[in-house]
């Protein structure tokens, strides 16, 4: 918050203490409060809960009755200046991607399927090393006029894992309806990283589901010991996928 307030070239100094702390927050608007959106703004408005001091003053059980027990219990514990947020000293990246690009042309859309299975592997064996999961990917296929297409889909759930990645890259192909396209090249891009400690699993009755992550976690100690082709999809070994990097261009956007 300080850091928001402060001008360029300028400093603003709140010393450790409780009178300090208080004495910057309380006066402050309320949305000014990280977490605090417009809704929650008006929501806090419509009780006359316009200051942070106003928030602070509170009791935390009747905040909890205005917006929830786990927001009203946040709210109120930052503004009294008390965050339990841990902070990464290495912001996690904003996103990765991995990029292939055809030695020619392609119109094969088994080719072109196979391609996403590799970079839904480069994906996931990135975010698993990396220790993130992944809410969305972008797909970018560019075409041999030199024009391309960009499709994004949101996870059904946040994940790391290879085969999920996977899938819906085939949904977001499918979604295209390309119909003898000279493809040149294909890019996948996983977005709105986090951490993995974060990460839920939806329960399902399928037990045939765990498999493939079973597999999975085989792959990732075969793979650190010996190095990234040793273990790969059958799929991949058609064209040699599999026995090279799997991506000509594999980089992380900020």
């Amino acid at each position: 918050m300080a850091c928001k307030l402060t001008p360029p070239g300028r400093r603003t100094i709140i010393e450790d203490s409780p009178d300090a702390v208080a004495a910057f927050l309380r006066p402050r608007p309320v949305r000014e409060l990280p977490g605090v959106g417009s809704k929650m703004a008006t929501t806090l408005a419509s009780y006359g809960l316009h200051r942070v001091g106003d928030v602070a003053d509170l009791p935390p059980t009747t905040l909890q009755r205005l917006l929830g027990a786990r927001a009203g219990r946040t709210l109120h514990e930052r503004a009294l200046g008390s965050d339990t947020t841990t902070v990464a000293p290495s912001p996690t990246p904003a996103s990765i991607s991995s990029k292939h690009r055809f030695p020619c042309d392609e119109l094969d859309p088994a080719a072109h399927r196979r391609v996403l299975l590799a970079l839904a592997d480069d994906l996931g064996t990135q975010l698993r090393t990396s220790g993130q999961i992944t809410a969305g990917l972008t797909c970018t296929i560019r075409y041999a006029d030199h024009t391309s297409t960009r499709r994004a889909r949101t996870l059904p759930e946040a994940t790391q894992h290879t085969v999920l990645l996977a899938r819906t890259a085939y949904t977001v192909y499918e979604s295209l309806g390309l119909q003898r396209a000279r493809v040149r090249s294909i890019a996948l891009r996983a977005d709105a990283l986090r951490p993995a400690e974060g990460a839920t699993r939806q329960l399902t009755l399928d037990s045939g589901d765990d498999r493939p992550l079973a597999i999975e976690a085989v792959v990732n100690r075969a793979r650190t010991r010996y190095g990234s082709p040793v273990i790969y999809p059958a799929a991949l070994a058609t064209g040699g996928l599999g026995r090279r990097q799997t991506s000509d261009l594999a980089g992380r956007e900020q």
